[in-house]
């Protein structure tokens, strides 16, 4: 037997001994995938277990998150920071080897997966990165960036919306240094391909400008790396379709029971006999040096590179200046920039967010961003930046067309390649489609900015399918993303120098209307997440809690129950930070002790009931509304000075 078959042989039962020793897994899929992974690392992988982060690597994305077994099994072979006792604690708590592969947590995982179809897109966006970075920085003779983003995808990736979009996206971009691996066994959790999907994949791809190889036999090491070459060779994005057989080597292979199954102890030792190996967790010593070739090159290929990068410095002095300068973070004062530049008067929310994305990216190239076909709509869009399209791939500006899921998505992956700030932008009643990409953003703490217009029924014309009611309430439940309703131009500051300040995901919620001039806002109280606004004479008898366009409408409430009552307004632009804040500064922002506290924000979330108990007042919408004019359903919906007037003075009444 070849070393390569040998090495084959413990690649799948290593992996099958992990899945058995944690109880559950899915061996499938991870059994029917390792002779392209380990074609994958040892053959074409660009990688340096010795600084794992270093920028030229090669990117890959396990898509099918679900085979992370043999990826932990390839990680620990090839010399990452994985031993074979961390393979013993798969789905363990506090383990090196989650169920689904998670950034930050196992060394080498570049992106956290497991919803199908979302690293697809992921690693679309990270081909991105790279395409900007190469165009950005690459000179004649010194390639410093060419790296490739590998993504292993299986059958079920590719019927998702997600994955489809992404790849739409990147056949009109030419991405040329993505490589899908195709991992096609034909058979899903339920049973044969065919009973859900009879489409020619390699006929769908060419037409979204895919080149296509097809390796009829995925299960032959030899084979997948004679694709893997033959893919890099292309000038267009590619995908590699490899005919592999599920679960191979069992008894159960090329069906879908096998799909989530644990072999049983004799199934085990059975499959160990056949595949001539005689221990337990155990990687002889010519495995492991084979292996170890690749990693050596990995890191040879790493010096060369730096030697390449000493050289570059010195014959294009500029480039590598700016090319350092992409790097640096320093802090960043926002308000500093900004003090006293523009004047917010008589500006929507998307007018006044539009001029400060613009300032702060003349200063930050590292933001790059687009939106969902609205950018005339959102005004998210970075003036003179011109567009990323095949043809120029300096542009800031990415039009990723009608697929608010994929953009979401694509911007992760932009977001983990590298120092990219991106951001995209839709109507925030179209928040929904995102909802997915968001989550996972939030998860990984990715710095995405996540601009969303139209804010409220005020949008009024486009009717209740494009007014957002429950929006609001979605977003503020995913936890670790920070949701910024800002009022006026000095609140969108604050939102931004959060954005700058933390490595995390941040929607911003904007109005399409105009907004009202608000006297007494401030940046620095807005980074606390709420503040008051306008302050009791002596001790509250009615405090508002209000959010964007609501908080000049709980000024002119307070104005008409001022003649009778001591009233309090708080603005909250960002419930997520405020409830950061000590004890002591939310008791005194919340003012407790009032005796009515009302809560007024054009939307139906639950949220205000922490603030306002059992006793308050919502001033909210609870219903959709109709077409008509914003001011129209605004104040059919309540939102008049006079409709919650006269709520709150019959609830103090009572």
């Amino acid at each position: 037997m070849n070393i390569a078959d040998k090495t084959l042989n413990y690649v799948k039962s290593i992996t099958v001994q992990t899945i058995a020793n944690a109880g559950s897994g899915h061996t499938g899929s991870a059994l029917g995938a390792s002779s392209i992974m380990l074609a994958l690392f040892k053959d074409h992988y660009n990688f340096d277990v010795s600084e794992t982060d270093y920028l030229n690597r090669d990117r890959f994305v396990l898509s099918a998150g679900h085979a992370c077994p043999l990826y932990y099994t390839i990680l620990s072979l090839f010399g990452f920071d994985l031993s074979l006792n961390d393979l013993k604690n798969l789905r363990k708590q506090g383990s090196r080897t989650p169920g689904h592969p998670e950034f930050g947590v196992t060394d080498g995982v570049e992106v956290s997966t497991g919803p199908l179809g979302q690293g697809v897109a992921n690693a679309v966006g990270m081909a991105i990165s790279e395409s900007l970075m190469e165009e950005r920085f690459n000179s004649v003779g010194f390639p410093i960036i060419n790296n490739y983003t590998y993504c292993l995808a299986g059958d079920g990736d590719l019927m998702e919306g997600v994955a489809l979009e992404a790849c739409s996206i990147a056949g009109s971009l030419n991405l040329k240094r993505l490589i899908v691996l195709y991992d096609s066994n034909d058979v899903t959790i339920d049973g044969n391909l065919n009973l859900a999907n009879r489409e020619n994949v390699a006929k769908k791809f060419k037409a979204m400008g895919w080149n296509v190889v097809r390796c009829k036999n995925g299960n032959s090491f030899k084979a997948c790396s004679r694709a893997i070459n033959v893919a890099k060779k292309s000038t267009k994005p590619t995908i590699i379709i490899f005919k592999t057989t599920i679960g191979i080597g069992t008894e159960k292979e090329g069906t879908s029971a096998i799909h989530g199954y644990a072999l049983k102890p004799e199934e085990l030792k059975v499959f160990n006999q056949n595949h001539q190996v005689l221990e337990d967790f155990y990687i002889p010593s010519d495995v492991r040096d084979w292996c170890v070739a690749s990693t050596r090159r990995g890191k040879l290929n790493h010096e060369k590179w730096n030697q390449e990068l000493a050289i570059y410095s010195n014959t294009n002095p500029e480039l590598y200046r700016q090319f350092m300068q992409f790097f640096d973070r320093k802090k960043f004062d926002v308000e500093k920039i900004l003090k006293n530049t523009y004047k917010w008067e008589g500006l929507s929310g998307r007018e006044v967010n539009k001029i400060i994305l613009n300032e702060i990216a003349s200063k930050l190239l590292q933001m790059v961003g687009g939106t969902a076909d609205l950018a005339p709509s959102t005004m998210a869009f970075i003036d003179g930046a011109s567009n990323f399209l095949a043809g120029n791939k300096r542009g800031r500006n990415i039009h990723f067309g009608v697929r608010e899921h994929a953009m979401a998505a694509i911007c992760n992956g932009i977001a983990l390649y590298e120092d990219f700030i991106p951001f995209c932008s839709t109507f925030l009643a179209f928040s929904n489609y995102m909802i997915p990409a968001i989550r996972m953003s939030a998860f990984m703490n990715l710095g995405v900015i996540y601009i969303f217009t139209h804010d409220s029924i005020m949008v009024g014309e486009d009717g209740p399918t494009h007014q957002p009611i429950e929006q609001l309430g979605q977003l503020r439940l995913i936890p670790n993303l920070n949701v910024f309703r800002p009022c006026d131009g000095q609140e969108i500051l604050a939102c931004y120098q959060h954005v700058l300040d933390r490595n995390g995901a941040t929607a911003l919620i904007l109005s399409r209307q105009k907004l009202k001039e608000v006297e007494n806002t401030s940046f620095k109280n807005a980074l606390m997440g709420g503040y008051i606004l306008k302050p009791c004479k002596k001790e509250a008898d009615i405090v508002l809690y209000a959010s964007g366009s609501e908080v000049s409408l709980a000024l002119e409430v307070a104005e008409e129950l001022g003649k009778k009552y001591d009233v309090s307004v708080v603005s909250m632009p960002c419930v997520e930070v405020f409830e950061k804040q000590s004890p002591a500064y939310k008791n005194k922002v919340l003012q407790v002790n009032a005796k009515l506290k009302v809560a007024i924000e054009a939307s139906n979330d639950n949220v205000w009931f922490k603030y306002i108990g059992d006793n308050g007042l919502r001033i909210g919408v609870e219903d959709y509304m109709f077409s008509a004019k914003g001011e129209e359903v605004y104040e059919k919906a309540g939102f008049t000075t006079k409709e919650i007037v006269k709520k709150i003075l019959k609830t103090m009444a009572h």
